[in-house]
């Protein structure tokens, strides 16, 4: 049989109905697993051969740095009880314009049963974050009021100061002479600063299908 292409709306299609599948299917071999990134691993895993048995892409690698870098789209699976994760740092604008790429969060909960040595993974949401809607909400929503009251190049200055940014003086020019060409759309991420982004993602479950470019999929 001839594989078809694998699309954006095939991509999002297929997650909604692997996360319903995988709800209700026990596995023994996370039964007693406690390590979300194990999980993390399993699920990712499992999913890309789900996606493998009927369509063409290229696979990720650690080398491309996402799992779907022809779709510009990374996995990211989280425990509903914290449902947060990490994200190579690659630079400040980041945090204004997006990651550069688009997101589909796997956020489960995790049971074990005792009598059958198995484990569950309930899947809560699952959720695509358009790229366009990956940057930090309260340095976009910051930087946008600051537009709005017509502020200049050092009030940006001030405010990446006041946030934290990890840029240096030159940088930080820049950054805010682009913010004033080019105002951000708003974001819906929380990132935070770390040698790696911390991404957390709360906003995203509680905006997705409200907000154009946060998809509920499951």
């Amino acid at each position: 049989m001839t594989k078809q292409n694998l699309t954006l709306d095939l991509l999002r299609q297929e997650a909604g109905q692997f996360a319903a599948t995988e709800s209700a299917h026990s596995e023994p071999i996370l039964y007693g697993v406690t390590d979300g990134k194990a999980v993390g691993t399993y699920l990712e895993h499992k999913f890309q051969c789900h996606l493998a048995e009927k369509y063409k892409y290229v696979c990720g690698s650690s080398a491309r740095g996402i799992d779907f870098p022809e779709l510009a789209v990374d996995i990211k699976v989280t425990s509903i009880k914290q449902p947060q994760s990490s994200c190579p740092f690659r630079y400040a604008l980041q945090k204004i314009y997006g990651l550069g790429y688009a997101l589909l969060v796997f956020v489960y909960e995790k049971f074990d049963d005792n009598k059958l040595k198995t484990g569950r993974l309930y899947i809560h949401h699952a959720v695509f974050v358009d790229q366009s809607r990956t940057a930090d909400f309260q340095t976009t929503s910051g930087l946008r009021k600051i537009i709005e009251n017509n502020g200049n190049t050092d009030d940006i200055i001030a405010f990446f100061a006041e946030r934290l940014l990890p840029v240096d003086n030159i940088q930080a020019l820049e950054l805010a002479e682009k913010v004033i060409r080019n105002p951000p759309e708003l974001g819906y991420l929380t990132i935070s600063n770390a040698l790696q982004w911390r991404l957390q993602y709360s906003r995203v479950i509680q905006e997705a299908g409200v907000v154009p470019g946060i998809a509920k999929v499951y």
